[in-house]
């Protein structure tokens, strides 16, 4: 098959085997099958060299220990500790380390005719509201200019000012100290894992290839995408595809870039970093071809809920998506990276974006040089990894192929009394005269029709209106959820702009207001030149938070509420938030629709959800033609291009900055930077494992299992979650026990993740899930039986006794052994407890991989065959010897103390898998090699 042919997230997994066929992990074998992947899909396993690694600081801690304990095993065994290092580049974010100890949220709602006074740093308390002040005057925090301009002049007669202030003064866009609660969050984190921010900060100086994000610089996933993305790779001359394999489960976000990426366990990650490939099976590819154009009002949001919902329906699960076709350049990178995100949603492995005009655009507003850029263009087009709408060769085959067409993405509005009931816009004026006639229920008000056409007048402002059932009277711009998408509030900003020089107004009675998810989107919506207009139609900034979508809004007039209960009216709120239930909003305001930011001004701009945006005006202009919504609304082409110069530049250069300058407390944290690490004996967090301790510079031969005894006897589908530590450190377990003998109350255990890198709590919470059912004591509990005395103990307790005694271990179990999700420890557990084999009946590949990885034999029953139905009991000892030359699903026997012989296979699936187990697992092997 040639590779022209091939989808584009194939051809990546191509070219990183050919750079790394050497032969031996990597075989001329794997290269034809990828290059045969037409017919190998979903049959072969290929391995796959990613070009880089992610870690979050939860699985990433017990890497780094690894190889810090690594560097100090070479030294023993005579090599130079210095030339330990990961085989590729590292970079690990401490994300997962914050807790919120501190959090507070005070909205004041008080007339304020500046909008409310920032408060000085260093105060905790709740905000005094200074009506007569103007917004930052003698703040010596922030160095706007504070006299008496258009902002004071036309602040809302409501505002709030929430305690949390973003980092940039939302009036004068300059530099304010952080938000209380943020530093006092982050002083409590500094101080909790004092211990393993001080060892990530050694590791980053010690090991070529790693680098640390510090903590309070941003989830990793984010940072991945926004800092850490290269697209291209370049080392020595070489150019070759950026592609990331990581610990978080977001990392497919990349994806959107056009860098192939996925989330996988910690045991293959660090596998990576110790220079071996990820195995996988050959993926079967959906291609997804998007055609048409979208709908004029059709929002990013629209489409990328439009897309993932086809996709969940189409079923792509455990599949790579690629897309292509016209469309897709439709797409900002925005809306391919949401897409590519969501694969959770619907299933799939991946969701692939070939680099194409639009990412290179993209990047070129998140810094990238022009001489990157043209290197980079030149380097994909020669190797085929660069997508044109203008394909000439064709496009690639795939296992599958679903349309969607753009233009059957329809804008809609969901209401008028729950979130779940979507209304498509075109539809919006017949839907609610439906919910008038239908029965009281969730779209139903049950008005008699001859009260349908009601009208009362109101005078408001020296001026007289008209309310009528439908007639909005609450309209509310919140940058919440979904409509966090900067696209969305952009547009909403553009539509109002496009109103404003059109001569259209919102109708004064109307309670408007707008509350940013942060400072940054009110920094986009100033920078870009649309927050006047906005504020000329009465969405100004009241605030940052939950306000209107909890009911926070200020009351409607007199004369609204008067005409409301005169004539008994249907009106309606219209929001961009996520709960619109009857009377959310207000209690005499009985429709409320939710809706994406651009809608929610043009509903207030009609005045009245009774309307019919394709026939009907929104108003006249000043010389009394008719404007209807269409003519104000923003392409998608204009709000990409606000965005991109707006958004992506200023956020990607406040993101750089931020990490490149750290913060102050990781800029001043102390680290060693000795070539070892200087192990604390007394710590309770970091402590150099144990899994070196017996190493010889050469392989010895492979020693028999003589008379093990069964550690656990377990049934079918073990998790490992029942094996492996996870959450919270039971006060009655042996990890709690070990803390509390170092001195540490139950108050300071603090969980299992964050002790990751203590090999003795990790290995004493290994089988502690109170769920484990194991068979020797008949009921769900993390115990067992010590058969030598006789006694029932923790599972810990009884695997120290047992090789206090010299006794080896073994562990039986049924179907499916180690299914669930990917755990380093689920492995690194049982090794430690002293288990040298498992015999089961069938195992998770992944984790059977992983016992491989570590050192444990991975038995398994012959087919049929299972311990019922040989008659064991699991009390008996069992003896294996080993030949010399082991080779894939070779046969051995077993012997028990009760003379019982019976034959199980050694479930090795290639020679790097014997090699290894040879070695004593993965570390052992990577260890020697620097020897």
């Amino acid at each position: 098959m040639s590779s022209d042919v091939l989808p584009y997230s194939i051809r990546v997994l191509l070219e990183a085997a050919v750079r790394n066929c050497d032969g031996f992990l990597m075989k001329k074998e794997d290269v034809m099958n990828i290059l045969d992947w037409k017919t190998k899909q979903s049959n072969v396993e290929v391995p796959f060299f990613p070009a880089r690694v992610l870690l979050q600081d939860f699985t990433g801690i017990p890497a780094m220990v690894d190889f810090a304990a690594m560097r100090e095993a070479v030294k023993t065994l005579g090599g130079d500790p210095k030339k330990v290092h990961p085989a590729c580049p590292t970079d690990l974010t401490v994300d997962h380390s914050l807790q919120i100890d501190f959090s507070k949220c005070a909205i004041q709602n008080a007339p304020n005719p500046g909008g409310g006074d920032l408060q000085k740093a260093g105060k905790l308390s709740p905000l005094k509201v200074q009506p007569k002040k103007l917004p930052c005057r003698g703040q010596t925090t922030c160095r706007g200019s504070c006299d008496s301009g258009e902002l004071g002049r036309n602040s809302g007669t409501f505002s709030s000012q929430i305690e949390n202030t973003p980092i940039l003064c939302p009036f004068h866009l300059q530099p304010v100290p952080e938000p209380e609660t943020v530093l006092k969050n982050q002083e409590v984190e500094f101080g909790r894992n004092r211990e393993r921010l001080q060892f990530f900060k050694w590791s980053s100086r010690v090991f070529k290839n790693v680098a640390v994000i510090p903590p309070g610089t941003g989830m990793a996933h984010q940072v991945n995408l926004e800092y850490l993305s290269r697209v291209v790779f370049e080392e020595k001359d070489l150019l070759f595809p950026d592609s990331v394999v990581g610990t978080d489960s977001h990392i497919t976000m990349v994806n959107g870039l056009g860098i192939l990426g996925w989330g996988v366990g910690g045991i293959e990650t660090e596998a990576v970093m110790l220079g071996l490939p990820v195995s996988l099976t050959l993926p079967e590819v959906v291609g997804c071809e998007l055609t048409g154009s979208s709908n004029p009002f059709v929002t990013s949001i629209d489409v990328v809920l439009g897309i993932t919902k086809h996709l969940r329906q189409v079923g792509v699960a455990g599949k790579f998506v690629e897309f292509f076709g016209s469309g897709v350049s439709q797409l900002s990178i925005v809306d391919r990276t949401t897409i590519a995100n969501m694969c959770p949603e619907y299933g799939a492995i991946l969701s692939f974006f070939p680099v194409d005009n639009v990412t290179l655009k993209h990047l070129e507003h998140t810094g990238f040089s022009k001489a990157k850029l043209e290197s980079m263009e030149t380097y994909l087009k020669a190797v085929k990894l660069f997508r044109n709408d203008q394909n000439s060769s064709g496009e690639p085959e795939y296992s599958q192929v679903i349309q969607i067409n753009l233009n059957s993405i329809v804008p809609s509005v969901s209401g008028p009394k729950r979130p779940q009931d979507r209304v498509a816009v075109t539809d919006m004026k017949s839907d609610f005269q439906a919910c008038l006639n239908e029965k009281v229920g969730f779209k139903g008000f049950q008005i008699a029709a001859e009260k349908q056409r009601d009208i009362v007048s109101i005078h408001y402002e020296g001026s007289e209106y008209k309310l009528s059932h439908g007639s909005v009277v609450i309209a509310a711009v919140i940058s919440c959820t979904n409509n966090c998408n900067p696209s969305v509030m952009l547009a909403a900003g553009l539509l109002a702009k496009k109103a404003v020089e059109a001569g259209l107004r919102v109708k004064p009675y109307i309670r408007t207001s707008l509350s940013p998810g942060s400072g940054m989107v009110t920094h986009y919506l100033s920078s870009s030149g649309v927050l006047p207009y906005l504020s000329k139609l009465g969405f100004e900034i009241v605030g940052y938070g939950c306000s209107t979508c909890v009911g926070n809004t200020a009351p409607l007039s007199e004369a609204v509420l008067n005409a409301v209960k005169q004539g008994d009216l249907v009106t309606c709120g219209i929001l961009s938030g996520n709960k619109n239930f009857e009377g959310r909003l207000c209690d005499c305001v009985r429709a409320n629709y939710l809706a994406s930011p651009p809608l929610v001004v043009a509903y207030a701009i009609a005045g009245t959800v009774n309307i019919d945006f394709q026939t009907e005006p929104l108003g006249t202009d000043s010389t009394g033609k008719n404007i209807y919504l269409h003519d104000i609304w923003p392409s998608r082409e204009e709000v990409h291009r606000v965005e991109e110069e707006h958004v992506i530049l200023s956020m990607f250069k406040a993101l750089k900055d931020k990490i490149e300058m750290g913060n102050k407390r990781w800029n001043s944290l102390e680290a060693p930077d000795s070539v070892l690490f200087p192990w604390d004996l007394k710590s309770t967090y970091i402590r150099c494992p144990s899994f070196f301790d017996k190493l010889t510079k050469e392989p010895v031969a492979l020693q028999a299992i003589e008379n093990a005894h069964v550690l656990l006897y377990l049934g079918d589908s073990v998790t490992t979650d029942h094996i492996s530590p996870a959450g919270s450190i039971a006060r009655n377990s042996a990890a709690a026990k070990y803390l509390t003998n170092r001195g540490l109350t139950p108050r300071e255990f603090n969980s299992y993740g964050a002790r990751r890198g203590n090999d003795a709590v990790m290995t004493r919470g290994t089988f502690a899930n109170i769920k484990l059912f194991n068979k020797f004591i008949g009921k769900p509990a993390p115990k067992t039986i010590h058969f030598p005395s006789g006694q029932t103990l923790d599972v810990f307790e009884a695997a120290e006794l047992y090789q206090k005694e010299g006794i080896p271990l073994i562990i039986l179990a049924g179907k499916k052994y180690g299914s669930g999700n990917s755990r380093d420890w689920a492995a690194k557990g049982p090794y430690l407890l002293g288990v040298k084999a498992v015999l089961a009946e069938s195992y998770e590949k992944i984790h059977k991989d992983h016992l491989i990885g570590i050192g444990i034999a991975p038995l398994q029953f012959l087919p049929g065959e299972n311990a019922d139905s040989l008659g064991l009991s699991g009390r008996e000892t069992f003896s294996l010897t080993f030949p010399e030359e082991l080779s894939p699903g070779i046969t051995l026997n077993i012997q028990t103390s009760t003379g019982k012989v019976f034959s199980v296979i050694a479930s090795f699936e290639d020679d790097v898998e014997i090699t290894l187990y040879k070695h004593g697992g993965l570390l052992n092997f990577v260890a020697r090699k620097f020897s």
